[in-house]
């Protein structure tokens, strides 16, 4: 778990190699179930072609559908899963039910300030779509496109801090609950995210080697 720009898909890649077990995002289960044309998959089609949001049970019956799969059996590492405090319930009884409980659950917390400056920091070449980004990746010449030579940059309008901000203010709104639920599960591990990159792996590393 963890706010946009968190982190949460590095740390995802380095636990998935670490440990050998499947990494199992809701975007590519629902990818998978539709086109394999799953029961539920072809339900899923329905809300997705209205263009409505797929319901709670629809998308924990997806879930359920993945995990019943045979490379689970070792472990697997859920990303974008549970969203809402339903989802984390319904989580609950179908790992209980498949015995697959989970044995933890990651919390990247970082600042959200650093988040906003993080997100909306990006900037695009008008020119050739070349992209940049104000603190980690600058043109080698202030107001030069490296690619083109372009001088023409734009921001996208998700990129912009003033939805940077909404987008996180509706994320952390949606998180607080799914915190206090695992909280009480005893299942919650929060990280620091602020570090370095290799500092909040080696504390994710520290947590999943203290669980065996």
């Amino acid at each position: 778990m963890g706010l946009p720009g968190a982190g949460k898909g590095t740390q995802a890649e380095d636990i998935v190699e670490k440990y050998n077990i499947p990494h199992i995002s809701t975007g590519d289960i629902f990818r998978a179930a539709m086109k394999n044309k799953t029961p539920m998959g072809v339900e899923a089609q329905k809300y997705i072609d209205k263009g409505e949001l797929v319901p709670d049970d629809v998308t924990c019956k997806i879930v359920e559908e993945r995990l019943e799969q045979d490379d689970t059996k070792n472990g697997y590492l859920l990303d974008g899963f549970p969203r809402t405090l339903e989802q984390a319930k319904q989580l609950e009884k179908m790992t209980d039910k498949l015995g697959k409980k989970l044995d933890a659950v990651i919390n990247i917390d970082v600042d959200p300030e650093v988040l906003v400056a993080r997100l909306s920091g990006r900037f695009i070449c008008k020119n050739c779509g070349a992209t940049y980004h104000k603190l980690y990746k600058k043109p080698k010449v202030e107001g030069t496109c490296d690619v083109c030579g372009g001088h023409v940059f734009y921001q996208r309008s998700d990129d912009e801090p003033e939805t940077v901000k909404n987008r996180l203010k509706v994320n952390m709104k949606m998180n607080t609950p799914l915190i206090d639920f695992y909280k009480k599960l005893n299942l919650l591990h929060t990280v620091n995210g602020d570090q370095d990159i290799a500092d909040v792996t080696k504390d994710i590393n520290k947590i999943l080697t203290n669980l065996n």
